[in-house]
């Protein structure tokens, strides 16, 4: 269990998130051994003094929908890692992509993740709304840009994470590219089943509960 519990970033990204409940999810990762904590850009100073460098500090950019323009999305990257952030999960421009623009979304993702610098940059695709070869557009564009990470869904559109998307995304990405797996993952078996199709991380947002850490 401990092998799967150091690939968690135990998140909170609700938009009633408050600094006691981050403090808590910090705490919890602490003691438990999560990778990081997922959370709201506006708390990530506030993370990284609280951790202390016992867990990583995650946070989110052009979230969650991702039509930002790519200079905004820049701006956002550089502030969150000037505030303390080590792990970033952008949110692609999905209009541009079920446009065909690959172009568009692999430069906006290059240009995130020079923003990064030797930070983690993690891409959101939101798949859910994505058809198959859409989402292996997607990977392409990913690995193209040299991000390191390819990340499932943002856990606030139609349904998140499935075991099938994890899979066709470990298929097709390239093979420095890792694969995260978020939204909806709410119990051990479901977060189990995730790490089997081949997810290296996992968001959760219900990690204490599902793995009986109470």
């Amino acid at each position: 269990m401990n092998g799967t519990l150091q690939m968690i970033d135990h998140t909170i990204l609700a938009p009633s998130a408050t600094e006691d409940m981050v403090a808590k999810i910090c705490d919890e990762a602490a003691k438990y051994g999560f990778a990081s904590v997922c959370i709201p850009p506006t708390f990530v100073k506030f993370a990284k003094e609280r951790l202390g460098g016992r867990s990583a500090v995650c946070t989110v950019v052009g979230f969650p929908l991702g039509y930002n323009t790519p200079e905004v999305k820049e701006y956002e990257t550089r502030q969150a890692i000037a505030d303390g952030a080590a792990e970033v999960d952008m949110v692609i421009n999905i209009g541009r992509l079920k446009a065909r623009d690959t172009g568009y979304v692999t430069e906006e993702i290059r240009r995130l993740k020079n923003a990064c610098g030797d930070k983690v940059l993690k891409v959101i695709i939101e798949a859910c709304l994505l058809t198959e070869e859409e989402k292996i557009l997607a990977c392409k564009c990913v690995t193209d840009a040299g991000a390191d990470f390819i990340k499932t869904s943002t856990g606030f559109s139609t349904h998140g994470a499935t075991a099938e998307d994890v899979k066709l995304l470990r298929k097709h990405v390239g093979k420095d590219v890792k694969v995260k797996a978020a939204g909806g993952i709410r119990t051990r078996e479901q977060a189990e089943a995730m790490v089997e199709a081949g997810a290296d991380r996992l968001g959760m947002s219900a990690a204490v509960t599902a793995f009986g850490l109470e």
